[in-house]
């Protein structure tokens, strides 16, 4: 036989060293992170670390790009002044004229450096996407500012490659009634902002399409069950 259970004495009957003793049915939950509870991923808050490289990486490789970018608006100058077409002019004894009053060769120059820039803005958006798969603010800022500073420079690269700027000189050494070309020259200034708006647009798709994601919440794997609560031990 099993010998009957005796209830607990009231409070006020227990001994001192009894009052201090907890009672068996209750157990304790070891704290978050303790050895005899385990933290698992996305519970109490647990965060996986920092998001991305840094601020002080994402600043040192928004630079470069900045610097890539602007240097290569050389490129875009040189191939501006060869593929742009050429505005013929012709003198005569007393002033220079435009040869055809009626042509649309200025109107190519403006539309030939703004089709460069917008390729060269979609081909960087799709380098730095490919090398850094990552968007941010520092980011943004050197896709904007370095093809705006590219843009500045093929200008310049452009012209100083072109035709000369001294329409006189120019007039006089070939002569009189002899067709050459005009300096070259951007009319559309917007243009020098195609680069840019090209990047920012081709990486925000990229990015949009590509890149990478948020985990779900709702997706996340539930809390663990808490073990179970034994029980008072028979008397």
């Amino acid at each position: 036989m099993t010998a009957p259970l005796t209830p607990p004495p009231p409070p006020h009957e227990q001994s001192p060293e009894d009052r201090r003793q907890p009672y068996a049915g209750w157990q304790t939950q070891p704290a978050p992170g303790s050895a005899g509870h385990p933290v698992y991923p996305g519970a109490y808050g647990v965060s996986y670390g920092q998001d991305g490289p840094g601020m002080k990486t994402e600043v040192r490789e928004a630079a470069v790009i900045t610097v890539v970018l602007a240097v290569a608006g050389a490129l875009l100058g040189v191939l501006w002044a060869w593929l742009a077409p050429h505005v013929p002019l012709v003198a005569d004894a007393t002033a220079v004229y435009l040869k055809d009053t009626e042509g649309e060769q200025a109107i190519g120059v403006d539309g030939t450096f703004t089709l460069l820039a917008l390729g060269f803005g979609a081909l960087s958006a799709l380098v730095v996407f490919l090398v850094r798969r990552r968007g941010g603010v520092p980011l943004v800022i050197a896709l904007a500012l370095g093809s705006l500073l590219g843009s500045l420079l093929a200008w310049r690269v452009g012209i100083w490659l072109g035709p000369t700027q001294n329409v006189v000189a120019h007039a006089k050494a070939v002569g009189k009634g002899v067709t050459f070309p005009a300096p070259l020259k951007l009319g559309a200034k917007g243009a020098l902002l195609a680069w840019s708006l090209s990047a920012l647009v081709v990486h925000l798709g990229l990015m949009a399409l590509f890149g990478p994601r948020d985990p779900d919440p709702y997706e996340q794997k539930p809390y663990p069950a808490a073990p179970p609560q034994q029980g008072p031990p028979a008397a």
